[in-house]
């Protein structure tokens, strides 16, 4: 099966590289990772990840999957990008996203009615395009698939390794990893985090988000054109 996994400027890395590294621990599964060209890609951080191949040449996908980050502001109203996730998408048996990857892959259409999750700051966004926010880590509806922020994408890699060979095979590939979550605070989560916590990352976000609900309102009203 093939899984294309979008590779894009200023992802968040870890978005893409978590469900990756999970993935490509099941042999029945070929990753690809598509751009517009197969130059590298800087993700917000500046690491550079090289896309093995351009969207014209891009396989069919089983599974297609976009990874969050800034850069989904730009991806939100390029139709480059997003026709080539309604073409894939048209094929796949599973579209997924993890993050703000969902809001791209609403501005393409592809969450309409559909139950679906994205960072806890962009959350609400989500409904802008008829989906339904889920306050949840990992939302599954029919053959869409979405983790919430970042960190998720293990999460969520690891519930499609269970629903495509077996939660055996999922339990084991945990294990591999030694994937045994201890973080040495309990701030993962705005209902976890002290409200000082909370209330600082959200004026530490706030111009940027400002941005991102600009955006995401008019890539939703371009849709309804």
């Amino acid at each position: 099966m093939h899984v294309v996994m979008l590779a894009y400027p200023r992802m968040t890395q870890l978005d893409l590289t978590g469900p990756f590294e999970i993935l490509a621990r099941c042999p029945e599964l070929t990753l690809h990772l598509a751009w517009k060209t197969a130059d590298p890609v800087a993700d917000a951080s500046g690491l550079r990840i090289l896309p093995t191949t351009a969207f014209a040449d891009c396989p069919q996908a089983d599974i297609l999957f976009v990874p969050g980050g800034p850069g989904q502001l730009a991806l939100m109203e390029d139709e480059e990008t997003l026709a080539f996730l309604r073409r894939q998408a048209a094929g796949a048996r599973q579209v997924t996203s993890v993050c703000t990857g969902s809001l791209v892959l609403a501005a393409a259409g592809l969450l309409e009615g559909y139950r679906a999750t994205c960072h806890w700051l962009s959350l609400e966004q989500l409904a802008y395009f008829g989906a339904v926010p889920v306050a949840e880590r990992v939302v599954v509806d029919r053959d869409r698939m979405t983790g919430a922020g970042v960190t998720s994408g293990i999460d969520f890699a690891l519930e499609l390794v269970a629903r495509m060979f077996g939660e055996a095979r999922a339990r084991a590939v945990q294990l591999g990893l030694e994937y045994d979550p201890a973080p040495p605070f309990h701030a993962g989560s705005p209902a976890k985090a002290p409200a000082e916590t909370v209330a600082t990352v959200r004026e530490y976000a706030r111009g940027f988000q400002e941005q991102r609900d600009s955006v995401a309102r008019r890539a939703a009203a371009a849709l309804r054109l």
